[in-house]
């Protein structure tokens, strides 16, 4: 049973960008993010035929266990801050803020499932959601006699636009990545091969190593100085992981220059929490969703209601046309 994981707000704001503000509901108001993420959910649907379809929500973009770690992290996206122990609030453009409420009411009267964990961000829900999928592939691995359990691929499609999650790649396990670099119609589609050609690292958990090293600047981590990425991939390739290349700087083991052996333990300090920040998290409190694809919508009077609101008429029927398509199978 095919799963197919939408990082949400990387896909809605790729199609607000992507899309003019002249497409307007009747009264008006911009709906281009809305059509946007309505025709990806069709095309996704109708080119990858998942039996199972989650729209990953951030139920909190910047959440505090990782701003606690690092306090710079996505502290340049912060629009306001808010009083002690409320949410951030985070810098969205003026005509897509409306926006996002219309997605919610539209994905509930189609049936689509949505979902999110207080606390956490998308990220954290895929993470979670791709973790509980090979549990289910693992339990049930077909007994062979005399041979352990030959386990299924767990069949997870990430649809997203943040390269944090290529860390959940796994090719044994049948995790990939559409990456929408020239839009979903034509991701890039990343397994453990890609990550390789593009990285020089072989594995999701590698990538997720050598970001912590990297830094990312959209992120509000500072890396290590004078680390970047061929030099961290020439790291993990030579150490195995961030752990041994810690341990090789702190024991004075050879394969690493004194320049880089100074600035890994100058830098204790952020590599002893970046993994916090940096890894997604696999054990989110995110509740059980009824998430296969709807074969009608959930509540046509609903999204008929919504249909007329906003005009959304044609991108919305391109969703029921795929998703007949695919429950017909």
């Amino acid at each position: 049973m095919s799963l197919m994981l939408l990082d949400t707000a990387s896909l809605y704001f790729r199609a607000f960008y992507g899309l003019p503000d002249s497409l307007r509901s009747p009264d008006g108001r911009p709906v281009n993010a809305v059509r946007g993420l309505l025709d990806m959910i069709a095309f996704l649907v109708t080119e990858h035929r998942p039996d199972r379809l989650v729209a990953c929500w951030d139920d909190d973009w910047r959440p505090a266990f990782r701003v606690d770690a690092i306090e710079s992290y996505k502290a340049h996206r912060v629009a306001r801050l808010t009083p002690a122990g409320e949410t951030d609030v985070e810098e969205v453009p003026d005509a897509l803020t409306p926006q996002v409420p219309v997605i919610v009411d539209v994905l509930a009267a189609l049936g689509i499932a949505r979902v999110g964990a207080p606390g956490f961000e998308a990220d954290d829900v895929i993470g979670t959601l791709t973790a509980r999928q090979l549990e289910r592939s693992a339990a049930a691995a077909m007994p062979v006699p005399g041979v352990a359990g030959v386990v299924m691929p767990a069949g997870v499609d990430i649809v997203t636009g943040d390269r944090d999650l290529f860390q959940l790649v796994d090719d044994t396990a049948g995790v990939r990545v559409l990456y929408p670099a020239r839009g979903v119609r034509d991701p890039d589609v990343v397994d453990q091969a890609r990550i390789a050609e593009k990285y020089g690292v072989p594995t999701g958990a590698a990538y997720a190593d050598m970001a912590i090293l990297r830094g990312d600047p959209s992120d509000g981590l500072p890396g290590v100085p004078g680390i970047g990425e061929k030099t961290a991939a020439k790291l993990i390739d030579a150490f195995g992981s961030l752990d041994a290349i810690r341990a090789a700087a702190r024991d004075g083991a050879p394969g690493l220059t004194p320049t880089q052996r100074r600035r890994l333990i100058d830098a204790a300090d952020y590599l002893d929490v970046a993994p916090v920040v940096v890894q997604v998290a696999r054990d989110a409190p995110v509740p059980d969703v009824d998430d296969a694809l709807p074969r009608e919508p959930a509540d046509p009077a609903a999204l008929d209601a919504l249909v007329e609101r906003w005009g959304i008429r044609s991108s919305v029927d391109r969703v029921l046309a795929a998703l007949a398509g695919s429950t017909a199978r």
